[in-house]
């Protein structure tokens, strides 16, 4: 007669499977958490890639290029692109940063082994002030991302303005009765208010690209902020 029951042996080998499922699924955990800021970095710019080409498809950029004759839609865009880069490197610091404190080792000579170094040392107070300096650095170190965006509806406006500029010059009151006169006018008209609407545009929706990576990058370095409080305060705990 055959016994249903598992041996001990089998009920052994089926708890190590299981308990190898589990550790193989936490360290996909860990690693999935440790490049979480990236991936949702990634995500934001992948996104807005993809609209920025279907833009380019249509052939709305080329046109915004040859209308802009101050090259201001140029000059924008160039300010984005260094906004962006520093952007990118400071998300990636601050991933790495953040990596060291979750994986606990933290590399000598960084920012985040110094501070801690310098907290286990300290009373109450002392690791108040140290977190008050590391805060000020910190916003800081990301703050020219913010200016950075923040100038790009600075020249989106001042291309408005010249815009409405180049728009007027062209219209001669003593002239507008005259017909021959009435057709380079206008031309000159649409021309101006083209690169006013063109700068204006360009500069706004550039500006939201940006700070919605400075607000993912503002809050992963609030995130090692509060992370390297704590982990201060428990390490002066346990001593």
């Amino acid at each position: 007669m055959s016994h249903s029951l598992a041996s001990p042996a089998d009920s052994h080998d089926k708890d190590s499977i299981l308990t190898s499922i589990g550790q193989g699924l936490g360290a996909d955990g860990v690693a999935a958490q440790r490049y979480l800021l990236i991936l949702r970095y990634a995500v934001i710019n992948m996104t807005a890639a993809a609209l920025l080409a279907a833009i380019w498809a249509e052939g709305w950029m080329e046109v915004m290029m040859v209308e802009d004759s101050t090259h201001l839609v140029a000059a924008i865009v160039a300010v984005f692109v260094v906004g962006l880069v520093l952007c990118s490197k400071k998300v990636w610091q601050t991933s790495i940063e953040l990596n060291q404190l979750k994986e606990m080792r933290p590399q000598p000579g960084t920012r985040v082994a110094d501070f801690l170094d310098r907290a286990r040392h300290l009373d109450g107070q002392g690791r108040a002030n140290l977190a008050a300096s590391l805060r000020l650095k910190l916003a800081t170190r990301i703050g020219l991302v913010r200016h950075i965006a923040n100038s790009l509806v600075l020249l989106g406006l001042i291309g408005t303005v010249l815009g409405f500029i180049i728009a007027l010059s062209g219209v001669d009151p003593d002239t507008a009765s005259d017909v021959s006169a009435v057709g380079p006018m206008v031309s000159v008209l649409i021309s101006g208010m083209s690169i006013a609407l063109y700068t204006t545009l360009v500069g706004s929706v550039l500006n939201v690209w940006l700070m919605m990576n400075y607000r993912l990058l503002e809050t992963g370095t609030v995130h090692l902020l509060t992370q390297l409080i704590d982990r201060a305060e428990q390490a002066h705990a346990n001593a």
